[in-house]
Order: C-alpha cells, then structure tokens, then sequence
C-alpha cells in the first residue's frame, strides 16, 4: 500500500491535469493554505515523495534594489521546497517545524530561480516511522544561467500534533 497523507489526498485530483495547468492549480491552492508563498508567487513545478521542486519568476514583487530575487525570497525559495519534501511524507498527526536555515550567498544571482529539495529513501523511512526527530534537507537552489547563487541546507525537525 503507497503511503498517503492530507498533501498526497489533496494533490490527486490534479493528477490528469496537463503539467502545466497542474502545476498552476498547485501553486494556486497552497498558496493559499501558507499566504506568504501565494504572495510571493512560487510555482510548484514537481512534487513527489522523494523530490519537490519549486520556482520563483524575476519580477518585481521579490526583487532587491538590484533588480535580481531577494535574499529572503531565495530563503523562502528554498525553505517551501525542503518543507513540502518532509510535509509530503509526514503522517498526518505529525507536524513539520523549521529548525535551522542555512543559506551561503555565493553571488548575485540571475533572473528566475529554482530550488529542488530531495530526500534519500533512508530520510524517508526515518520521517514516516519515527514519532518524532529530525532531518537535514538539501537543496540546489540555481539561477537563469545553471549556476547556483546560493547554497543550502534545512534542518527540518516533526513532532506530534497538540490535540
């Protein structure tokens, strides 16, 4: 039996969407349940229980004075994706809290960017076995031109839900 939990219930019936009307919906919808990634304007381009993927367009909105993405909108970037791969294997009575952000801006960076967090099956079975722990996530964050402006890392803790 394929694991399942509230995210996984609330992506299937995007499931026979054309990818990129699916990808919109998503973003859509859980841009809504967390207001400051619809603010923001991340998309939801991948999401699996191994790999979640999520981008953020070069325009104003997250800009600096620069006119590249802001270091707080490529943290949040980052953040959502890591936080979706660990929420995504969660078992329902069980929460996702941030415990550290470790973010090294390395340079500028280059119009739109994309975070891609995954986790190792280990991770995994760890995550949707354990009442509560830990788990570091990383993530590739890179820009327009391949590179990558930042490098990251999230420490992701889960505990069980207050009743």
């Amino acid at each position: 039996m394929s694991f399942s939990n509230n995210i996984t219930r609330a992506l299937r019936p995007f499931e026979k969407l054309p990818a990129g009307l699916r990808s919109r919906a998503i973003s859509l919808i859980f841009g809504n349940v967390v207001p400051f990634v619809g603010t923001s304007g991340l998309i939801y381009e991948e999401i699996t229980s191994e790999r979640v993927v999520v981008s953020v367009r070069n325009k104003r909105k997250v800009q600096n004075h620069i006119k590249s993405v802001h270091a707080a909108a490529m943290a949040l970037l980052a953040e959502t994706a890591s936080g979706f791969v660990v929420g995504a294997n969660l078992p329902d009575d069980k929460m996702p809290l941030i415990k550290s952000l470790h973010v090294d801006y390395k340079r500028r960076s280059t119009g739109d960017l994309r975070a891609v967090a995954t986790l190792s099956p280990e991770q995994i079975a760890k995550i949707r076995s354990e009442p509560k722990g830990e788990v570091l996530v990383p993530v590739t964050l890179t820009d327009a031109t391949g590179e990558e402006p930042v490098q990251c890392q999230m420490l992701w803790a889960w505990t069980s839900k207050k009743k």
